[in-house]
């Protein structure tokens, strides 16, 4: 079966992923990963990570993966025998020193970061002779160039399917190290690129026209059934930064997806997963490189595409069956008399009137105006924790 591998920030959102259909999700330690701005995990984290993720027999894959200076190899050998003991799933990892210590340290699997750029099967080959289990491979490669790769190599093989796309090959961009001297390469990418910049000459304008220099983000919806058919191993969502409701939507959409093509053998109309996805998504897609070269639709240039997405307005907690009460961390503001759809862990949505709503003291209240603010909200079907309310 093929695995969907989904991104994780912190422990809510990793708890997120899995019971919204994420068969492994990947995590950023606090040491040696390319996300130093999201809350990474401590030791104690990971442990609890796998934990949760081994009940319920799923995996959990740590990154590793910053191209390290010489002062940042101090206590990898140390760190690498730390994630061993708390039972991660694999590493993955772009530096040869990091992935030769893991393979002589320890019993780690290791999959290759896409930062090596693996782009042909004799660097797939190299990789799996060296002792990596599985390539995550370039994002420059289209469909067809993934399936004759696959074609000719033993090793499994990971594709990103959807997330944001970096400008430079593979990721390796030095424009954010360069105008704000924070390294991508080392986890503190400015996303200088989606800035807004001016053409000049002599120091005058010579364009009314603002531009950035970034491409729309990757969606991958109507090539999962070739690449599932081409014999790619995981399908990797990218976004360890994103919300809750990203995570929650993207993985479940791209879910339910897999198992309806892998049931009827066959997408016959993929604008339902295309609607669900674009209730959390704020930045314009397109298929990346999976159709071929990427033209001008494909990039962003004039556009500023981020619109921001109020629709997720809350989190079950908990639900009384007798009462019908649903205690909710609020997320965005809502009203008394808002029709809400839940949007529940196993893919399914339901919606009703909101005619009740009190806060901790039990006291009415007609509006939700308080970020995180417990309330009790009166809801006619059994919710779930974690299952998420939007606006309709």
């Amino acid at each position: 079966m093929i695995e969907l591998l989904a991104p994780a920030g912190d422990l809510e959102k990793l708890k997120i992923a899995l019971m919204y259909g994420a068969d492994a999700v990947f995590i950023g330690g606090q040491n040696f990963s390319l996300r130093a701005r999201a809350s990474n995990f401590t030791l104690n984290d990971i442990l609890e990570a796998t934990t949760f993720a081994h009940e319920k027999h799923k995996k959990i894959y740590v990154t590793t993966n910053i191209i390290p200076h010489n002062e940042d190899l101090e206590g990898v050998i140390e760190y690498l025998q730390a994630l061993e003991t708390r039972n991660v799933d694999a590493i993955i990892s772009a530096s040869p020193f990091i992935i030769d210590m893991a393979l002589k340290h320890t019993k780690l699997e290791v999959h290759l970061s896409t930062q090596q750029s693996a782009t042909n099967s004799e660097a797939v080959h190299f990789w799996h002779d060296h002792g990596i289990t599985r390539i995550v491979l370039a994002r420059e490669l289209d469909k067809h160039q993934i399936k004759r790769l696959i074609s000719k190599t033993d090793a499994d093989i990971e594709v990103f399917i959807h997330g944001g796309m970096c400008m430079s090959y593979s990721g390796r961009c030095s424009l954010s190290n360069n105008m704000t001297d924070r390294d991508a390469n080392r986890g503190g990418c400015a996303h200088s690129c989606r800035w807004s910049y001016e053409l000049t000459q002599d120091g005058k304008s010579v364009s009314d026209q603002m531009f950035s220099m970034s491409s729309k983000d990757l969606e991958a919806l109507e090539q999962i059934p070739f690449l599932i058919e081409a014999g790619v191993k995981s399908l990797k969502i990218e976004g360890r930064m994103k919300s809750l409701h990203y995570i929650a939507t993207v993985v479940s959409t791209y879910r339910r997806l897999i198992d309806a093509f892998n049931q009827n053998g066959e997408i016959k109309d993929f604008n339902p997963y295309l609607i669900e996805l674009q209730k959390a998504e704020n930045r314009l897609a397109s298929h990346g490189y999976l159709e071929g070269l990427p033209g001008v639709e494909q990039q962003l240039y004039d556009k500023k595409s981020e619109q921001p997405s109020q629709l997720f307005i809350g989190l079950v907690q908990s639900y009384d069956e007798k009462t019908q009460i649903a205690t909710i961390e609020q997320r965005n503001y809502f009203e008394v008399g808002y029709e809400i759809e839940i949007f529940h862990p196993n893919g399914n949505e339901e919606t009703f009137t909101l005619n009740y709503m009190s806060d901790e003291k039990g006291e009415f209240t007609q509006v939700a105006r308080h970020p995180q603010q417990i309330l009790h909200i009166k809801v006619p079907f059994p919710v779930e924790p974690y299952a998420m309310l939007r606006k309709k």
